[in-house]
């Protein structure tokens, strides 16, 4: 297990990453703004999802593999970035109806649709893969026991930081 005064620390930096804007705070906060506090909560459950797959990704060692196989990393790159594009075009196109567009006449996305939006913008964020593989080992230590649990234990208490913090966003946001 992991002591408490460290576990803090890592805690302490996992809030810093959730609440530095990006495109799961600024997904989140349309979702619920144009389509209500459902639409948002069933968003946040795609983003929370995207976490958890990083989070098995670290714990396994997945993710230190796609840093060491540079192909492999520059593939995830640029699904990212293809996929940021692809939302850009989509706010800008004309006659379109932008994903994070904030018209409160938008008809509602289906929940299924919602959740894989939230579960990709997640999952396609390299800073979220990035804050894994350069925080995990800082706080993980042999003498702590099993690092699978270490790591575990650390993606619980993110994951947790991040449902809360982003629990509230979403809520404020659908009362807008």
């Amino acid at each position: 297990m992991i002591p408490f005064n460290e576990l803090l620390l890592f805690a302490l930096a996992a809030f810093v990453l959730v609440i530095s804007p990006g495109p799961n705070m600024i997904y989140l906060i349309s979702r619920s703004i144009t389509q209500g506090k459902s639409a948002g909560l069933i968003s946040l459950a795609g983003v929370i999802c995207g976490f958890l797959f990083h989070i098995l990704l670290v714990s396994f060692g997945l993710t230190a593999l796609l840093f060491a196989v540079p192909l492999a990393y520059t593939v995830l790159k640029t699904l990212g970035v293809l996929y940021l594009l692809y939302l850009a075009y989509q706010a800008v196109k004309p006659n379109s109806r932008g994903i994070f567009e904030t018209d409160k006449n938008l008809s509602k996305d289906p929940p299924r649709k919602l959740f894989l939006i939230g579960f990709l913008t997640n999952v396609l964020n390299p800073k979220v893969a990035v804050f894994y593989l350069s925080f995990f080992p800082q706080f993980i230590k042999l003498e702590y026991g099993s690092v699978l649990a270490q790591s575990m234990q650390l993606g619980i208490t993110q994951v947790c930081i991040s449902f809360t913090v982003n629990l509230l966003i979403v809520l404020s946001a659908a009362r807008l």
